[in-house]
């Protein structure tokens, strides 16, 4: 089971990580919108900090079992 799971995210670890790129620009895009002014690095430190915290976040769910099969 473990190396179907492996197989199947390797094959899809390019998307993935598009996918998240993606989800930046569309954040940074829409900062932009809002805030026109704004400093587009200092935008992008921020929304990197949020996105970070979000994965440990999810990392400390992970660590507590709550995506264990029961």
């Amino acid at each position: 089971m473990a190396d179907a799971v492996i197989k199947e995210l390797a094959a899809r670890k390019a998307e993935i990580k598009k996918e998240l790129e993606l989800l930046f620009k569309a954040n940074m895009k829409i900062t932009d919108w809002d805030v026109p002014e704004a400093d587009d690095e200092e935008a992008a430190r921020i929304l990197w900090r949020i996105m970070k915290e979000t994965l440990d976040e999810i990392k400390q769910d992970i660590d507590a079992g709550k995506y264990k099969n029961n």
